[in-house]
């Protein structure tokens, strides 16, 4: 790492209406280096990035690139000054070819005629150059998510990029494409590039930072050489007081077997999936990316074109064809991907809470407001939902809280046994503590909860027994008292 600073943000103010998002921030990347932006869901970490994008226009302060003063009035502006940012979002266009992607709006022309030829010809040489074995005429849509997200990286590369701001890179890749990714970028280190990174997993920290700056409430807090400092001492700085205890769990004694699934079959991904569910328990799903986990919740939900195999709820068989079904028989599913999956973006925080309940309150052609406002507040307290009103757009809440809605929309349908996929994704410490918190309690009340979770600490700390899954199959289960890592990842590696 170079002790030449590529980029310095001095006392950056940004408010929006009735909202302080940044106050005084400073930030600074060096040659080379790889630096971390930590702090929880509203901390400020994404305003800062749309002010350094050309998105947002900082109300104070000054932006200093090799030494010199920039001015970043929009994202044309940022792109002059080297500056590329890979967005948890993919902004990639499916179904063109790679080629047009990485050269969409600059394609090298013959005349008035875009030369494919030269496109492809550079694309390729840029994909060698990254070690990539797809051909530039691939479509997007039939590259993995990890592909797609190397195809980002090398089209930001290809603008000659100096800085470059990856914001939740990891979040839907596996382990081996993690490892595959921080190769990638010690190699663009070594080129003087200067890297932010942006993650809720801060195990990554220690593995591929340099340094990490912290940031709460929108205000500056400290910056720290990452092998100095403890993710205890980290998370204090984060939240601003000590999690005594992370993972909030009271192991009871669960109750009667309330689910039994036997073999289930998709068709496709799921091979042969079995297990049970008792009252009052958490049950942990782990196994790799691809290990059919999400694809057996959705057919026992569902949400599968069919399946074969048994369903047996509280006694009685089902089969249910839709998730209506599902829900009417006190099954409901917070599905992995809230964006796609889940919200209603443009409309507001209490449209999204009780869209699955509205016969609570919609009577004919009559609205009782006042019921719905009830649904909507005691949900909202229950998950401590932070938001400046009910009428709120979701699209503009934080991610952690925008997962707590999602989760409070279907305990408001008070089902019996709820599936969690990914409960704390791209959510900050402090959400996810707040999440095991609830989990606790409702099992305390006789929930049933079945968590996928890609990450094995949740599981190991959260779940009473764990199932795992490989290939479409049930490769093993493990009781809290003896899981461990090692037991889990032999279970999921297992042929």
């Amino acid at each position: 790492m170079s002790e030449n600073v590529l980029l310095k943000m001095k006392n950056i103010d940004k408010t929006f209406p009735g909202v302080k998002a940044l106050q005084d921030v400073n930030f600074e990347l060096k040659a080379g280096e790889v630096h971390a932006l930590l702090g929880e869901n509203g901390a400020g970490k994404s305003t800062l990035i749309k002010i350094l994008g050309g998105i947002y226009k900082a109300d104070k302060g000054e932006i200093y690139i090799d030494g010199k003063k920039a001015e970043i009035n929009n994202v044309f502006d940022s792109h002059k000054n080297g500056i590329a940012i890979i967005h948890q979002e993919l902004v990639l266009v499916p179904h063109m070819t790679v080629a047009e992607n990485i050269f969409l709006g600059r394609e090298p022309m013959n005349g008035f005629l875009v030369n494919r030829a030269k496109m492809n010809e550079d694309t390729e040489k840029l994909l060698k150059a990254y070690k990539m074995t797809f051909s530039p005429q691939t479509l997007m849509v039939d590259l993995t998510i990890a592909q797609q997200q190397m195809v980002e990286i090398i089209k930001a590369i290809s603008f000659n990029s100096k800085i470059l701001v990856m914001d939740e890179p990891t979040s839907s890749i596996s382990d081996k494409e993690v490892e595959f990714l921080f190769k990638i970028m010690r190699t663009l280190t070594e080129k003087n590039v200067g890297i932010i990174y942006i993650s809720h997993k801060m195990s990554e920290l220690w593995e591929i930072c340099d340094r990490v700056t912290v940031l709460r409430d929108g205000q500056y807090v400290s910056t720290e050489v990452v092998k100095d400092i403890t993710k205890d001492e980290l998370i204090s700085k984060m939240v601003g007081r000590t999690l005594e205890q992370y993972y909030v769990r009271d192991f009871g004694t669960p109750g009667e077997t309330v689910l039994k699934v036997e073999h289930i079959n998709d068709g496709n991904m799921v091979q042969d999936a079995s297990f049970e569910l008792r009252k009052g328990e958490i049950l942990g799903f782990a196994g790799l990316v691809g290990a059919g986990r999400s694809e057996t919740m959705k057919a026992l939900f569902g949400l599968a074109k069919k399946y074969t195999g048994k369903v047996v709820l509280n006694g009685e068989e089902v089969h249910f064809t839709s998730a209506a079904e599902a829900l009417a028989k006190g099954v409901a599913l917070v599905p992995e991907d809230r964006k796609v999956e889940g919200l209603y973006h443009v409309q507001s925080v209490a449209y999204n809470t009780t869209i699955e309940v509205l016969k609570e309150f919609i009577h004919g052609i009559v609205l009782d407001k006042s019921c719905e406002q009830k649904i909507v507040a005691k949900y909202n307290r229950m998950m401590n939902t932070k938001t400046a009103g009910f009428e709120t757009a979701i699209g503009h809440l934080s991610g952690g809280n925008q997962q707590k809605v999602m989760i409070g929309r279907w305990l408001a349908a008070k089902p019996s046994v709820l599936i969690l996929d990914e409960p704390t994704r791209g959510i900050d410490v402090g959400a996810k503590a707040e999440i095991y918190m609830i989990m606790n309690e409702l099992t305390k009340q006789g929930m049933s909860i079945i968590m996928i979770s890609s990450e094995l600490p949740e599981i190991i700390n959260m779940s009473d027994r764990v199932y795992v899954m490989a290939n479409g199959r049930m490769t093993g289960c493990i009781d809290h008292a003896d899981v461990s890592q090692e037991k889990i990842m032999a279970l999921a590696t297992a042929e």
